[in-house]
C-alpha cells in the first residue's frame, strides 16, 4: 500500500512512477474522495468538540438544579448528527482504503524502464549449456505420473514414484539446510491464511480468482511469503533485532486462471507445487542491499547443483504488483531450448508493511520496515532442470556432488 501523504503530496510524481508500469491512477477520484474526507472529517470534529461542550454546560446546570431538558434535547440532536456524520466518514475510509490497496508499488528509481517481458535486462549468465538432450522430463523418466494424478485431483496434477519422490524430498532438505546455513531461521506454518494475511502481503483483494478459497472463508497458501510476513503483522520490531531472516518449505496452491492452455504438460505449471520461501524483514536503510543477499543465497543453489542460469532484471512494466525491483532467476530447460524462470527475488519496499502494519522502533520513532523475498527454490522446475540438464542419454540422471548426501547416491537409475 503506498503511503497516503505521498499521493496529497505529490500526486503528479506517483503518477508519472506508476505509469511506468502501465498503471494509470484515477487523480479525480482520489480528490473527490479526500475532500469528502476532508469535510466529513471537520464536521465529525466540530460536532465533537459542540458534544464536549453541551456535555460540561449540562453538568453544571444540574448540579445547580437549573431546567436541563431543552439542553438535553439539543444534545440528542448532536449525538444523532454526530453518529450520522461519523458513519458517512467511515463509510468514505473505507473507499479510500479500497482505492489504494487497488494501487500496485512505485517502481525503484534504478528499475529500467519497459512495457513487457522483452525489455527486461539480462544482468548475468552461469555455466555452459552443455546437455544435447532433447527429450523432456516426462519423456525421460517415465516416474512423473499425470494421468494417475488426473484420476486423483484432476489437470495440473502430478504423482512422483519411487527414486523421483526421493530425489525431490533430497532437492527440499538440500535448500532448507542451505537456507540456514546462510541465517535463516526454518518455520513449519500453516498452508491456508485468512483474508488479512493475503491483504497484508497484495494477493488481495485484487488477484482473488488466482487462489483456492476454503468454504470456512480460508485460502491455500499461493507462497510461504505469505505466512512468513505474516508473521510479523501487527507487530513493533526493535531495530537492533533487524534484519529477520524465515524460511519455510510448503506446498504452493495457485489456479493458474489466466494460464489457460499454457504449460499444461509436465511439471512447469501446477496447481501445487513445492517450494522453498526466503522472507527478510529488513531496516530501510539496508533495502537493496538486502535484496542483493537474497539473491545471492537463491543462486548458490543452482551454483552447488551445477545447473546453468541466468538472472534477469524486470523492466517496470514487467514487475509483480507488490515489487518495487525484481530479478528473476531462470534455470536452463534443454527439452525446450530456453530458460524458464525458477525464482523471484523482489523488494517490496515497505509496501506491504503498510498493508501489513509492519514496523519497528528506533531513537526516531516507530517506522515501516522493508520487505524482502524469493524462492531458494521452486522444487518442481530445480527437479526438471536436474533431469533434463543431467541425462546421459541412456538409463541414468547424474546427482550432483552437493546433493549426494541428501540423495545416497551419485546417479537414478531409470528402469
Amino acid at each position: 500500500m503506498l503511503d497516503i501523504k505521498k499521493l496529497r503530496e505529490s500526486f503528479q510524481e506517483v503518477k508519472d512512477s506508476l505509469s511506468s508500469r502501465g498503471y494509470d491512477i484515477d487523480l479525480g477520484l482520489f480528490q473527490s474522495l479526500d475532500e469528502k474526507r476532508k469535510v466529513l472529517q471537520i464536521n465529525v470534529e466540530n460536532l465533537q468538540a459542540e458534544r464536549k461542550k453541551l456535555s460540561a454546560e449540562y453538568g453544571k446546570l444540574k448540579a445547580s438544579g437549573d431546567d436541563v431538558e431543552q439542553l438535553k434535547s439539543t444534545i440528542d440532536e448532536n449525538n444523532t448528527e454526530l453518529e450520522a456524520k461519523d458513519k458517512e466518514l467511515q463509510i468514505i475510509l473505507i473507499q479510500i482504503n479500497d482505492f489504494l490497496l487497488d494501487i500496485p508499488n512505485i517502481p525503484d528509481s534504478s528499475v529500467p524502464e519497459g512495457k513487457n517481458e522483452n525489455d527486461n535486462v539480462v544482468i548475468k549468465q552461469y555455466g555452459s549449456l552443455e546437455s544435447k538432450n532433447t527429450l523432456d522430463h516426462l519423456e525421460i523418466t517415465g516416474k512423473i505420473d499425470t494421468d494417475l494424478a488426473a484420476k486423483l485431483a484432476g489437470a495440473r496434477f502430478s504423482v512422483l514414484k519411487g527414486d523421483l519422490a526421493k530425489l525431490q524430498r533430497a532437492l527440499i532438505s538440500f535448500m532448507i539446510e542451505n537456507a540456514i546455513k546462510n541465517g535463516y531461521e526454518e518455520y513449519y506454518v500453516p498452508f491456508m491464511a485468512n483474508e488479512k494475511s493475503l491483504i497484508g502481503t497484495g494477493q488481495l483483494p485484487k488477484f482473488e480468482e488466482d487462489l483456492f478459497k476454503t468454504t470456512d472463508n480460508l485460502y491455500l497458501i499461493p507462497t510461504a511469503e505469505v505466512p512468513l510476513t505474516n508473521l510479523f503483522r501487527d507487530e513493533f520490531i526493535n531495530e537492533d533485532d533487524l534484519p529477520i531472516k524465515v524460511t519455510s518449505h510448503t506446498p504452493c496452491f495457485r489456479s493458474e486462471a489466466g494460464s489457460y492452455g499454457r504449460d499444461t504438460r509436465g511439471l512447469i505449471r501446477q496447481h501445487q507445487f513445492e517450494k522453498i520461501e526466503l522472507v527478510q524483514i529488513v531496516n530501510p536503510n539496508n533495502s537493496l542491499d538486502s535484496l542483493n543477499n537474497l539473491l545471492g543465497n537463491a543462486c548458490e543453489i543452482l551454483d552447488l547443483l551445477e545447473l546453468p542460469y541466468q538472472v534477469i532484471e524486470l523492466c517496470t512494466g514487467d514487475l509483480g504488483f507488490s515489487s518495487a525491483k525484481t530479478f528473476d532467476i531462470e534455470v536452463w530447460m534443454p527439452s525446450q531450448n530456453k530458460y524458464r524462470e525458477i525464482s523471484s527475488c523482489s523488494n517490496f519496499t515497505d509496501f506491504q508493511s503498510r498493508r501489513a502494519n509492519i514496523k519497528f522502533k528506533n531513537k526516531d520513532g516507530n517506522n515501516f520496515v522493508h520487505t524482502i523475498n524469493g524462492s531458494g527454490l521452486a522444487v518442481g522446475r530445480c527437479l526438471i532442470a536436474l533431469i533434463e540438464n543431467n541425462y546421459d542419454g541412456k538409463n541414468s540422471i547424474k546427482i550432483p556432488k552437493s546433493l549426494e548426501p541428501y540423495f545416497g547416491s551419485n546417479s537414478l537409475k531409470i528402469d
